[in-house]
């Protein structure tokens, strides 16, 4: 009875006070740095927005106005100001008698009618849509609602507790917002309903002068609530069958040959495969058998750039994706991450992870460790080694100068050396230091085209990329660099599919990589998926930036042409993004039985892992997919995938994208359970 008392009186709570305080600030933390604010000023029935983060020299600045009708809903809504990166946001929403209708990047939209929604998810403005959302949903019977553009929203109470602060102790209510994308939003208001803090694992935005007390435990909080969640679809996903698995009648892409075997029989017994065999093989008492209907079985795929969290771990299992190096992280919370995969907690990838190492300026990344010396880099990389890690990675504000030496305790201690051109330097300079390996094409090619002086730790390592289309590939400085990479057998990581996004997406259609997966995702997902990434405030810009990435494509092609090892990464998240990457590397001058043999056992020997995994052989880690066609005649068959095999734990990927909202892409497989 008490609690439904208090839940009485905070209703009333709601309901008799204003939609939102005069006068709000919030401030932006990223490991406990100050990245930004969010500031609201309410006049009446309008408020104004004043969002501005900015971290690794980039974040979204976004200006609102607001107008409000008598109980507290938008009917009139602007939102200008830049991206993350750098692309115009021009937005609006208005309701009226006759309906409600928009216009974002994706394109315009109205719903008619005196009962459109009342409340609208923005596309690319700050949190305040959350916070007006939630407080509305506080006010509700069932705490749902329909949105615009689409989609119902739903609030849930998950936590509360208390913060000190400036305006004294605060009673707060943290609450899950689901309905809106894939995964929900932790919200947490205060007892008027106004927001006091939006937090996630490595983020959280609060109200000013209790943002330290608050960061951690919110932080903390959101990892929780998002911890359960993905035990529970692990728990109601992922299969582990008693006895062997027999997968029948299947063609097994051999990395080696490059090419399909005859129809074969595969069989797991526990984390491992314990036979490969002619098909119409006699199975043993006990064993699950799978039909593969002809279809092909394909080892798992290394991604060799990511930044795992929870959700990439488990969108890159279901892509067929069972390994990943992750390139830069806050390392307690991948130990975290990595210990949860390991006890079966929820689906992830096998990680090797790489060191990262920045150095300390007003554009630093707030990832893994940030230095401020030569020697403490060094301290870094020994750091690392002794918790065994692949490679260092050096990043964009770490002084070349002290590259040389650093490069050179990593390899005393066994460690590869990967990353960034730092800014003022040049990927030949890095290269000379003893780099094994250069990350991204854009920092490759940008010593091309450089001034001195000029600063790449800003959005200009973006749009100086502009300038690729005048390139000579044949011309000295070229071809130095090309020769040395020859050479010194260094290997690049082009990550091709986030520069075509940047450089060649447009507003309001889907952006390239996602044309064979849109359709498939639910509308909230589709709606950023037809927006550009980096901005372009001219015709002749957008014509550079896709000039730029056709010769970003010549030079990827010279290269490999070259033998230089060119390395499949996304920093895209991977998953869907990642067989984008693939169709890629088939545009340089690769078939698709090279590109497979290079996301398999090329990778699993690059990183040394080629003895239990990269091939599906006896005695190797049971590591593998299902499709149902030939991916060595047309490299999109691996977009359509019915089985995932992970250690032996099997997932079929189309029963968890349903509870994601996400259309299936294939049909289901037929398994047969042992008789008792």
């Amino acid at each position: 009875m008490k609690l439904h008392l208090l839940a009485a009186a905070a209703l009333a709570t709601v309901l008799a006070a204003p939609a939102l305080a005069d006068q709000l600030e919030y401030r932006a933390l990223i490991q406990e740095r100050d990245v930004g604010h969010l500031k609201l000023d309410r006049q009446g029935q309008k408020i104004a927005v004043d969002y501005n983060i900015k971290q690794n020299g980039r974040g979204p600045t976004i200006t609102e106005a607001l107008t409000l009708d008598k109980d507290g809903a938008p009917v009139a809504w602007s939102i200008t100001g830049r991206t993350t990166f750098g692309n115009a946001v021009n937005e609006s929403f208005k309701r009226g008698a006759a309906g409600a209708e928009w216009r974002d990047l994706s394109g315009p939209g109205k719903i008619k009618g005196k009962d459109a929604p009342r409340y609208y998810a923005t596309q690319n403005g700050s949190p305040l849509d959350v916070a007006m959302l939630a407080k509305a949903l506080l006010a509700d019977a069932d705490r749902s609602m329909a949105v615009a553009p689409g989609g119902t929203a739903r609030l849930t109470e998950r936590d509360r507790r208390s913060f000190d602060g400036p305006d004294g102790k605060l009673e707060v209510v943290t609450y899950e917002l689901s309905g809106l994308s894939l995964n929900p939003t932790y919200v947490t208001l205060d007892a008027k309903g106004d927001l006091f803090a939006l937090a996630s694992a490595g983020f959280i935005l609060a109200r000013k002068g209790y943002e330290r007390a608050a960061d951690k435990p919110l932080r903390d909080l959101a990892e929780q609530l998002a911890s359960g969640r993905f035990a529970q679809l692990q728990s109601e996903s992922a299969k582990k069958f008693a006895g062997p698995v027999r997968i029948r009648n299947v063609r097994i892409f051999d990395p080696k040959a490059k090419a399909l075997s005859a129809l074969s029989d595969v069989v797991v017994s526990g984390t491992r495969i314990s036979g490969v065999v002619p098909a119409g093989s006699i199975a043993t008492p006990g064993e699950t058998t799978v039909d593969g209907e002809g279809g092909t079985l394909v080892p798992g795929m290394f991604e060799m750039h990511g930044h795992m969290g929870q959700e990439d771990a488990l969108m890159n299992v279901l892509a067929g994706i069972t390994s990943v190096r992750d390139m830069g992280n806050r390392n307690e919370v991948l130990d975290t991450l990595i210990d949860r995969i390991g006890k079966g907690e929820v689906a992830g990838p096998r990680i090797t992870r790489s060191g990262f190492i920045e150095g300390k300026s007003p554009f630093s990344s707030a990832t893994g460790k940030l230095v401020a010396s030569e020697a403490e880099a060094i301290d870094a990389v020994r750091w690392y080694a002794a918790r065994g890690y692949n490679q260092a990675k050096l990043y964009n504000s770490m002084d070349p100068k002290w590259a040389p030496n650093v490069v050179a305790e990593a390899h005393r201690l066994g460690m590869r050396v990967a990353g960034h051109v730092p800014a003022f330097s040049s990927a030949d300079e890095m290269i000379a230091a003893g780099f094994d390996e250069i990350t991204h094409v854009n920092q490759l090619m940008l010593g091309w085209v450089l001034n001195p002086g000029e600063d790449t730790r800003t959005l200009f390592r973006f749009t100086a990329q502009a300038r690729f289309p005048g390139l000579d590939l044949k011309s000295d400085k070229v071809t130095k660099t090309l020769d040395a990479m020859v050479a010194k057998k260094v290997s690049h990581e082009p990550t091709i599919a986030i520069h075509e996004l940047g450089l060649t997406a447009l507003d309001g259609v889907p952006n390239p990589g996602a044309v064979d997966y849109i359709d498939h995702m639910p509308p909230a997902e589709q709606r950023q998926l037809k927006q550009a990434l980096f901005g372009a405030d001219t015709p002749k810009q957008r014509a550079d930036y896709i000039a730029a990435f056709a010769k970003i494509k010549e030079t990827l092609a010279e290269m490999h042409r070259r033998g230089i090892m060119l390395i499949p990464g996304t920093d895209l998240g991977g998953g869907f993004t990642y067989h984008r990457e693939l169709e890629l590397f088939g545009q340089l001058g690769m078939t698709p039985a090279d590109v497979l043999s290079r996301a398999t056992l090329e990778m699993a020997q690059y990183l040394h892992q080629d003895q239990a995994l990269g091939s599906i052989e006896r005695g190797k880690l049971a590591d593998f997919f299902l499709i149902p066609g030939d991916p060595t005649k047309d490299l999109k068959a691996i977009k359509t995938i019915r089985m995932v095999s992970r250690g032996g734990t099997v997932y079929f990927p189309d029963e968890v994208y349903l509870k994601l909202g996400i259309k299936p892409f294939s049909t289901p497989v037929k398994v047969s359970l042992p008789q008792n």
